[in-house]
């Protein structure tokens, strides 16, 4: 990656440029048994999508908050570098009564309705699925997104030393965030081809560090596992092998 980039949407840039091919995000689903595969291309197709869908049709401009009420997921990862793109902060498990706007799976919607904002659901179905019925008062997130287009361009410049993320009770900058990743991609030496297994949630700074933002900052990739406890070592050990993993979480 640049030594000049500053924010989570920066050095999505910087990996596009120089390798769009490359797988960037593995993720499985141990409850559900579902595998998705997205290289540097199609993970920025969706950011994408998605920041044009933050920035137009929900109206979201920088310095505005969002609850994101998601757990470790591909989908989340989309919605994190997308509010970076935008200049949104994003708050992990925030209170949506006090956000600008809320982004929520299917478990967490009733809290979400206390937000005044706008209010976007995801199903967290394989392959991005539609809600079956659609929740009262939410927009779906895999009806709204595809006709998004495949480029996008913020309005306003995004301020790298702004508030961008909240988690843990602590709020970083885009410039702090890509610095804390260098210091973990740096002590857990990833780099160029590393790929890094995580089944830490995202509502701790590890998660979304050795789940995203490490692998993005150090040009590797992640294999990002939601309900790795329903492994046994056995099947760990297969996964590792089979996704020639070279890292995983501390």
């Amino acid at each position: 990656m640049n030594a000049t980039d500053r924010t989570p949407a920066d050095l999505l840039g910087s990996a596009l440029d120089a390798d769009p091919s490359r797988p960037f995000v593995t993720f499985y689903d141990d409850a559900t048994g579902e595998r998705v595969e997205l290289s540097v291309a199609t993970f920025a197709n969706w950011v994408a999508k998605t920041a044009n869908l933050l920035q137009d049709d929900l109206a979201a401009a920088p310095g505005e908050r969002c609850a994101l009420l998601l757990p470790a997921h591909w989908q989340t990862a989309v919605w994190l570098v997308a509010c970076s793109s935008v200049g949104v902060l994003v708050d992990i498990g925030g209170d949506p009564a006090s956000a600008d706007l809320v982004v929520s799976g299917p478990d967490t919607l009733e809290e979400a309705r206390e937000c005044a904002g706008e209010r976007v659901a995801l199903s967290l179905q394989p392959l991005g699925g539609r809600f079956r019925q659609l929740p009262d008062g939410f927009a779906d997130y895999a009806v709204e997104v595809p006709s998004q287009g495949d480029r996008f361009a913020p309005y306003s410049p995004v301020d790298p030393d702004t508030p961008a993320l909240a988690v843990g009770g602590v709020e970083l900058t885009s410039a702090e965030v890509v610095e804390r990743a260098r210091a973990d991609a740096a002590g857990r030496r990833l780099g160029p081809g590393s790929r890094i297994l995580s089944g830490l949630p995202y509502d701790i700074w590890e998660g979304l560090s050795y789940g995203l933002y490490a692998p993005l900052v150090s040009g590797g990739s992640v294999v990002l596992c939601r309900h790795l406890d329903r492994l046994d070592d056995k099947e760990l050990a297969e996964r590792k092998e089979s996704e020639r993993v070279t890292a995983t979480t501390p």
